[in-house]
């Protein structure tokens, strides 16, 4: 019994560090973004380090791609696993009031996530690829915001991506905190932390909405 114990603390603790990782690379993703909207120049240039730069590539790039794997992996089989072991299905369960609806639809909400995800890397990484490694097209450190740009002209891809975002915000607005808990962070810190999580759930997913809708409604006449 204190073997499957440990070994379902241990998942949660994996599952918890992972998604702190990906929510750090989620930040560093937003303020690279969110200079294409204040400054193209800087875009271009920030982009064109991320794209180029061998550390990026070889190897930060490998780590995030198995993070994202990783951490939707281990949300599914925690989630099988969890389900498996209710033997009383909640004979009087009563919704919202025993928990959020972000915490009782924490599977849809990553599976949202996991398609925009698939669509995020069909519109900008496996271009970029393409680009670079099959077409092998010259270097150009300037097209980065114009190619950006051009992905928000749709208003149906607009869409997929605000709706997307807002899933990502209950994701996040229990999963950010919930990952301290998981690996115990529990001290006189942990109620400024909660708020922290919680502005942060809100205000990186409005921003990356921003960032299309700004993008979408600023497009420049053919």
């Amino acid at each position: 019994m204190m073997g499957l114990i440990n070994s379902s603390i241990a998942r949660k603790v994996a599952m918890a560090l992972s998604g702190l990782f990906l929510v750090f690379f989620l930040g560093q993703h937003f303020v690279i973004n969110f200079t294409s909207v204040i400054a193209p120049d800087t875009f271009n240039s920030w982009s064109h380090f991320m794209g180029t730069n061998g550390l990026v590539q070889g190897l930060l790039q490998p780590i995030l791609i198995f993070g994202v794997v990783f951490h939707f992996v281990m949300g599914f089989i925690l989630e099988i696993k969890n389900r498996n072991a209710r033997v009383v299905k909640y004979a009087k369960y009563a919704g919202s009031t025993n928990s959020s609806w972000a915490s009782r639809n924490m599977i849809i909400s990553g599976l949202v996530i996991l398609a925009f995800l698939g669509l995020h890397f069909y519109d900008f990484w496996i271009p970029e690829m393409i680009h670079k490694y099959i077409e092998s097209h010259p270097e150009d450190a300037t097209r980065y915001y114009a190619e950006t740009v051009h992905k928000f002209e749709s208003p149906v891809r607009v869409g997929l991506y605000v709706l997307s975002f807002v899933l990502l915000m209950f994701h996040l607005w229990h999963g950010f905190s919930s990952a301290f808990q998981s690996v115990g962070f529990n001290n006189k810190y942990s109620k400024a932390l909660q708020g922290f999580t919680k502005f942060y759930a809100i205000v990186i997913p409005l921003g990356f909405i921003f960032i299309a809708l700004y993008h979408h409604f600023n497009q420049i006449p053919h």
